[in-house]
């Protein structure tokens, strides 16, 4: 049974991450799993307490916003 964990920005909607999961999920149906043998976690992280280019996200991508 496949197990899929996905780190993210924290901010994203409920809507959005339901689509991640079936998304991915989709994938491995597409490739013979079963859907039912497919787990994806969702790990939602503040930009904050994310390292780029040895800074938080927060500083080195102030642009970066999560999608709606």
């Amino acid at each position: 049974m496949p197990v899929v964990h996905v780190h993210i920005w924290k901010g994203i909607s409920e809507e959005r991450i339901k689509e991640i999961i079936e998304g991915i999920t989709q994938v491995f149906v597409n490739i013979g799993i079963p859907h039912q043998a497919v787990e994806v976690i969702i790990h939602e992280i503040p930009k904050s307490h994310w390292g780029i280019e040895g800074k938080p996200a927060t500083e080195s991508r102030k642009d970066a916003k999560p999608p709606s």
